[in-house]
């Protein structure tokens, strides 16, 4: 096997979150979006010792339960993976990967409970957010606005059919699109860092049907702002839109943030329902993106936690409040850390608006933070970004002791690397269920008990 050659074969299993293993020759070669059961052609790309990495050209023969795409855009968008498999077949990958990594980490030195898998309420149009980018789908083409394209840092492909958001979204970012391309605006060029255009935000409540719009912009040109006000509202949607905001943003980095904000119309909140609890949402502050697989995971939060009555909660990198408030009617004190300020305020809004008086809030680094704290916690939450826990902050954490930890994991390989961290400070999974919240997509949330041991 050398760099550069192609091969057919079978992927046989995958390897979280989307590398598809085929066997050549004895060696084991990872393919990138190849799924088990496909056969594929790849060309060799990297070679190590008894592994290989290898570029996906072609599914010469779809696995024997594949049906037919569903999405118009699958396999140019970079968004879905699974479309064309059964729902029940996707979960079982999820479950096996999950499974494997903890096993893996685990190496036989004690048993735990892995428990079923629950699945996402809502299959189809379940996600309340989505951040849309400018740009063109190949250099020099008609402006365009979606998601980038699979495994390409520039193109972007026109996602006007997606099914993972409702018509909402998609009547709007069509009626965005027309609005700009009309005026012959310009998209921000990533390389020479020139043009207006960047990205458009779009948020919707799943209980009340509110809607926030954020445009963001360069400050190279000028928006039109009661001309965008006006197509926006004009457009016949099934919601309402609330809130209507133009976001500055002339830093170089290609993610969705804001030097300054502009509230052209409305507010720039929209309120959402969970578990029986009212939240204010913010536009940078972190919220499931699916409303009804949250409060699946919500409800498994609650049920690991067990009896809280008298206890102080850590809920650290907290986000708007969410967890925290739906464990601060069972607890004697919850205390929330979170690094992102507009969603510290939200949640303290929110606490207010449930009138728990028992939840305190902090903006900060959980690193920084954490030294200041003068409660003592009994349990400690983790839900932490996509790359786990600092190793310095997560040193802290566990300096304290706690008998048991909560951690609820978007990417399971960041939860492993955090693992072996926890099993040199004596704690053990007791506990293990994941909750689909991103059906079509090779994402997976996982819920981990640990126990400290005795």
């Amino acid at each position: 096997m050398k760099k550069g050659e192609v091969y057919e074969g079978t992927v046989t299993r995958m390897d979280f979150p989307n590398k598809g293993e085929v066997i050549v020759d004895g060696s084991r070669v990872l393919v990138k979006n190849a799924l088990p059961g496909q056969t594929v052609r790849f060309r060799i790309q990297k070679l190590r010792k008894g592994q290989a990495q290898g570029q996906l050209l072609e599914v010469v023969e779809r696995a024997a339960c594949q049906t037919e795409k569903v999405c118009p855009h699958f396999g140019s968008c970079g968004g879905c993976l699974y479309q064309g498999f059964p729902y029940e077949t996707q979960l079982n990958w999820k479950q096996e990967q999950v499974r494997g990594l903890l096993d893996s980490a685990v190496g036989g030195r004690y048993t735990y409970e892995f428990e079923e898998i629950e699945q996402s309420p809502q299959r189809a149009e379940y996600r309340n957010k989505m951040e849309f980018s400018f740009g063109d789908e190949f250099k020099g083409g008609p402006l365009a606005l979606g998601m980038h394209r699979r495994n390409q840092f520039y193109d972007i492909v026109n996602v006007e059919y997606c099914r993972l958001v409702d018509e909402d979204f998609r009547r709007i970012r069509t009626g965005v699109q027309r609005f700009f391309e009309d005026r012959r605006e310009s998209f921000y060029h990533k390389i020479s860092h020139k043009g207006f255009l960047r990205h458009l935000l779009v948020r919707k409540s799943r209980h009340t049907g509110e809607i926030m719009v954020a445009l963001v912009t360069s400050s190279q040109e000028v928006l039109d702002e009661n001309a965008f006000v006006g197509m926006l509202r004009a457009l016949l949607l099934d919601g309402r839109i609330v809130g209507i905001l133009h976001m500055i943003n002339d830093r170089e980095a290609d993610v969705v943030q804001s030097d300054r904000t502009r509230c052209l119309y409305g507010q720039d909140t929209i309120s959402e329902t969970l578990l029986g609890m009212q939240f204010q949402v913010t536009p940078f502050s972190f919220f499931q993106t699916n409303t009804d697989g949250a409060e699946v995971l919500y409800r498994v939060v609650r049920e690991y936690a067990g009896e809280t009555a008298g206890q102080t909660i850590f809920d650290l990198y907290s986000g708007t409040g969410t967890i925290a408030q739906i464990l601060a009617p069972v607890a004697q004190k919850v205390v929330g850390i979170e690094i992102v300020e507009e969603a510290v305020l939200a949640a303290r809004a929110n606490a207010v608006r449930n009138q728990l008086s028992n939840c305190e809030f902090w903006a900060g680094d959980v690193l920084q933070v954490i030294d200041q704290l003068s409660d003592r916690p009994d349990m400690i939450v983790l839900d932490p970004p996509r790359d786990g826990i600092h190793p310095k902050a997560l040193k802290k954490i566990l300096e304290f002791g706690v008998s048991q930890l909560l951690y609820i994991s978007c990417k399971p390989t960041s939860l492993v690397r955090d693992l072996e961290a926890l099993h040199a400070y004596g704690y053990q999974i007791q506990r293990c269920r994941c909750v689909d919240m991103f059906p079509w997509t090779a994402n997976i949330e996982t819920v981990v008990k640990l126990v400290k041991k005795t």
